[in-house]
């Protein structure tokens, strides 16, 4: 009895001190922030335009509650939070509102915070290139059971300042989650859903995706003749449900049991020190990649289903290379991908763009030639299921040349075989 009572009390004295601090008393919720520094302030269910950001700073400060916050300008994040330390984000709906969905900008945009959490928010209609939750330059934020709905756009993937490509075209590009230059960062339990873009060929030809806009007069050092000469691109489908990106710089995250439904890339890691585990990725075109000197990355007991391209990839890229002038390498490989299971590889909605002679499981060569090669990974225990007929060429695809992968053992995996095999070569042991 003295117990319930006790939780009665509690329960109250936790209402009442979230009604003195509501937004309700006080004209906007930036004039609540700024009145109340360093605490939570409360924010009732309902709907509150703003046309200017929400800045959060400081300690200890944040938003909470079951209110719909609607930013009207397209030129606005919703919530930006900077050098802030324990600030947190619950329960809110963010969003934005018929004929100001397209943006640039986040929903919620993180900078050099420490011990960042943000829980049950919902980002809805945020159709930005930029991710609709964004944290850069921090450390040990916590980002947890979010749902992001609807965060791509019609845009242009402008490649012509780097010398590596050279050309600009017309793409779908969006980012769900986007965590940058930051360290021990832990991703769980969000559901990533895009339903507005999806690839089918009415939508490509609508908007011309995939046509160049722009060339320069000479072509990128990374670009083939045959793609430079076409004018045309089939990667028009750009961004990601979840990117964890800066080489060297990103360590130490957790991306663990999200939910990633319609994405162009399921998750797309270039960092070290990553676990990615029971996660669910379906009809992306790539279902992760993991490159650009990502080492010691742990790929376990996730579900890849109806992905087009690969499911899981391991490659080094542009901002892999050797030890020069005192600058350590940055290298792919010392990695593990165990107990995964790829299904239906091949039936996702992407499959009419990129065809049969794909692979659920790939590693490739550098992209330039004095990129480290991928060296040393684990494949072990893992599923490659299909109950039709396959839709890939080989389960596995392991290329030759000078930096070709090293160090690669296979053991324990229960591989379909493609059309014309496991594996291009004999799986090394």
């Amino acid at each position: 009895m003295i117990r319930s009572s006790l939780c009665f009390f509690l329960a109250c004295l936790s209402t009442v001190s979230a009604a003195d601090l509501s937004v309700a008393n006080y004209k906007s919720i930036q004039e609540a922030l700024d009145a109340n520094p360093n605490r939570m302030v409360f924010v009732p269910a309902g709907d509150y335009p703003i046309t200017q950001k929400i800045r959060i700073r400081g300690e200890r400060s944040g938003l909470f509650g079951p209110g719909r916050i609607i930013q009207q300008s397209a030129d606005q994040p919703i919530i930006e939070i900077e050098n802030a330390t324990g600030a947190e984000i619950r329960d809110l709906t963010l969003t934005r509102p018929e004929g100001k969905m397209e943006s640039r900008n986040e929903a919620i945009l993180a900078i050099k915070c420490r011990d960042l959490v943000i829980e049950n928010v919902r980002a809805i209609d945020n159709r930005s290139p930029a991710g609709a939750i964004t944290v850069r330059e921090s450390k040990d934020t916590r980002i947890s059971r979010c749902l992001v709905r609807n965060y791509m756009r019609v845009s242009i993937d402008d490649r012509t300042q780097s010398k590596d490509w050279g050309y600009a075209f017309n793409c779908t590009d969006g980012t769900g989650i986007n965590v940058t230059y930051s360290t021990g960062t832990l991703v769980e339990g969000n559901r990533v859903i895009e339903d507005n873009f999806v690839p089918t060929p009415g939508v490509k030809t609508k908007f011309k995706l995939g046509d160049y806009v722009k060339k320069n007069a000479e072509k990128g050092s990374l670009m083939n003749q045959q793609a430079w000469d076409s004018n045309y691109t089939d990667a028009w489908q750009q961004g990601s449900g979840i990117v964890i990106n800066a080489p060297e710089v990103n360590d130490l995250t957790r991306v663990i049991g999200n939910h990633i439904e319609n994405a162009a890339q399921g998750l797309d890691i270039h960092a070290d020190h990553v676990i990615v585990s029971q996660n669910i990725i379906t009809n992306a075109f790539i279902g992760m990649k993991a490159m650009h000197g990502s080492r010691n990355v742990l790929i376990t007991g996730n579900q890849f289903v109806r992905n087009s391209l690969w499911a899981i990839g391991l490659m080094p890229g542009a901002a892999a290379h050797p030890a020069t002038d005192g600058k350590p390498e940055n290298a792919d490989g010392g990695s593990i991908i165990s107990n995964n299971i790829i299904s239906d590889f091949g039936y996702g909605d992407a499959h009419w763009i990129w065809g049969d002679e794909r692979s659920p499981i790939k590693f490739d060569n550098g992209q330039q030639p004095d990129d480290p090669p991928l060296t040393d990974v684990i494949i072990s225990g893992n599923f490659i299921h299909c109950s039709g007929k396959p839709r890939y060429k080989y389960a596995v695809i392991i290329p030759s040349g000078p930096n070709s992968p090293r160090g690669l053992h296979f053991s324990n995996n229960l591989f379909h075989p493609g059309t014309q095999g496991v594996c291009n070569i004999e799986l090394p042991q």
